[in-house]
């Protein structure tokens, strides 16, 4: 017997997307300590709210809870960031290939481009840029697929969001978002997977400059006075 998962509450809900909408804007940084006391707080409830909603972060990966220092935002580093790509390279390609085959409707990437060039902040246009890759893996035909590939989705986010507070370069992505999806309208389905693999294959050695070279990667985020700290360039 198949299990339905458990809503989750309204509170929980309105402290989880705070608290993600303030690490994708970068007021809450990597490595920065997330205390349930101060959030509950800040958002108005009890802590209890807060403790699922931190629970259900470090799930998707963006918060990290550990015995020792409790619970912080992630780090975003090199090997963090070829990790999440990796999954996004093997899999969202052949799900846009797969999508373009089956004939599916680009509506809803296109609004997704709409309201990335209308972003007024990062979390915001990070969150366009989401629900656009979205957009070309959902219609693939495999559900499994498709949830495999939400389950980095966050993860991306935060790794693009750190890339673009230390260089904003979403004019490039946006770009080549638009060529992607000219190709999948064209009926091209090598072609815009192509363009999809491309654009998230450039990302860490765009990201990360040497970190293919043996070097451990930088750790972006670190407090001032890290001085061998590399800042990112840019983020898909």
């Amino acid at each position: 017997m198949t299990s339905v998962p458990t809503p989750i509450p309204s509170r929980t809900q309105f402290v989880l997307e705070g608290i993600k909408h303030r690490i994708l804007t970068g007021r809450l940084t990597p490595g920065q300590a997330l205390v349930e006391t101060e959030l509950a707080a800040q958002f108005g409830v009890s802590k209890t709210p807060v403790r699922e909603a931190l629970k259900t972060l470090a799930g998707t990966g963006l918060v990290v809870m550990s015995q020792y220092k409790g619970v912080t935002v992630r780090m975003v580093d090199a090997d963090m960031a070829r990790e999440v790509y990796d999954v996004r390279l093997l899999l969202e390609p052949e799900a846009l290939r797969r999508s373009v085959r089956r004939g599916a409707s680009w509506d809803a990437a296109s609004d997704a481009l709409t309201r990335a060039d209308e972003a007024t902040d990062t979390a915001e246009r990070s969150l366009a840029n989401r629900e656009f890759h979205r957009a070309l893996y959902v219609p693939c035909g495999n559900p499994l697929l498709g949830r495999m590939l939400d389950e980095v989705r966050d993860q991306a986010a935060l790794v693009s969001a750190v890339a673009w507070a230390a260089d904003p370069s979403w004019e490039r992505e946006a770009a080549e978002h638009r060529e992607i999806l000219r190709l999948a309208l064209d009926g091209d389905a090598d072609g815009a997977a192509a363009a999809l693999h491309a654009h998230i294959a450039s990302f860490v050695e765009r990201a990360f400059p040497g970190a293919h070279d043996g070097d451990e990667g930088p750790h972006v985020g670190r407090t001032p006075g890290d001085h061998d700290t590399p800042r990112p360039r840019t983020a898909p």
